[in-house]
């Protein structure tokens, strides 16, 4: 695991401050191996402190990435390209977190702490971004058919069970 990237989110959003970078995908925590079919390659990734329309402090942070995630179908990896652009925005208190997240269901916010990981954050965002149920177009082989090959119908059985007994 890499080494933490640490940031006073606040301080960081209101001085406008920046952090760009590439972390090597094999260098992520396992959580984010556990979806990918391969480690290899790196992230690059933009993070930016500002002020959002309302005044409020946030953070908007970018990624880029070619992954290998694991095709459903045939389980065989497949080329995924992770780019997200995701906004932040700080709250002080549990109570205005909450106030503001009922008057906007699309408002993505977090409870600022004192110390922020970097790369727990972009951990989080890929784990994010990565599809739910990845498949190929047209898988290269043709898995399923070769699973169903040569196998009786296990409901062959009961329709024989259903006919009715000759006398």
């Amino acid at each position: 695991m890499s080494k933490p990237i640490l940031i006073d989110p606040l301080k960081f959003a209101r001085e406008g401050r920046s952090l760009s970078g590439a972390l090597p995908v094999g260098g992520l925590d396992e959580r984010v191996h556990g979806d990918l079919s391969d480690t290899s390659g790196e992230v690059s990734y933009q993070l930016d402190g500002f002020r959002d329309e309302l005044q409020r402090l946030a953070l908007r942070i970018r990624l880029t990435a070619g992954l290998q995630v694991t095709c459903q179908r045939c389980l065989d990896g497949m080329p995924f390209s992770l780019d997200t652009d995701s906004v932040l925005t700080l709250f002080a208190s549990q109570e205005k977190l909450d106030e503001a997240c009922e008057q906007d269901e699309e408002l993505d916010a977090i409870l600022a702490e004192p110390e922020l990981d970097v790369i727990a954050l972009i951990e989080d965002e890929i784990i994010m971004g990565l599809p739910h149920s990845p498949k190929h177009d047209e898988c290269s082989r043709d898995t399923l058919s070769l699973a169903k090959a040569d196998k009786p119908n296990p409901f062959a059985v009961l329709a024989a069970l259903k006919r009715p007994k000759s006398e």
